[in-house]
């Protein structure tokens, strides 16, 4: 039975098995406490029986007027745990506490070569709203998709509108 709880200080000595992960962004340590201190109620593990972290997702609110949004900063599952929705759940989770603070909608961005998690995406019911070019960092640098779900308050699902050309990471707002 997979238990889905807030994420805690001392998770961050627990999560390496699922951060090992190639396509896993992962952060200094101060960057997480950020995130546990001023975003809490979007930070989530999903813990097994045993107590091993099986993935978890961290976000954060963001943004000013019709751009006020939820962001996946995180999701991550470890590979002995994938392939058995918890990833969607963790998504559900995020997008619902979104949907209490009356976000329009919510965002993430993905490696534009993670065709697992791009279409994963896409059957949760996200559009890419738009390309970043060079957004990660690497030998060579790679763009990623904006990824987009409008949330109940955007009734005219103005926010996943596509834009047609890409952009630079400079000029997200």
């Amino acid at each position: 039975m997979t238990t889905l709880r807030p994420f805690t200080c001392d998770d961050m000595y627990k999560f390496n098995n699922v951060n090992l992960d190639p396509l896993t962004e992962t952060y200094g340590l101060s960057f997480y406490m950020q995130y546990l201190a001023h975003w809490p109620e979007y930070f989530q593990v999903a813990e097994s029986p045993s107590g091993d972290i099986m993935g978890y997702i961290m976000g954060k609110a963001e943004g000013h007027g019709d751009n006020w949004h939820g962001h996946v900063t995180a999701l991550t599952v470890s590979p002995d745990y994938r392939r058995l929705g918890l990833a969607a759940s963790l998504m559900n989770f995020l997008e619902d506490v979104s949907e209490r603070k009356r976000a329009y909608f919510v965002d993430l961005f993905v490696r534009v070569s993670n065709k697992v998690a791009i279409n994963m995406y896409n059957n949760l019911g996200y559009i890419v709203y738009r390309t970043v070019l060079e957004y990660y960092s690497g030998d060579p640098d790679e763009d990623a998709y904006d990824m987009r779900k409008a949330c109940s308050r955007d009734v005219k699902q103005k926010s996943v509108i596509p834009l047609t050309h890409p952009v630079r990471p400079e000029d997200i707002d």
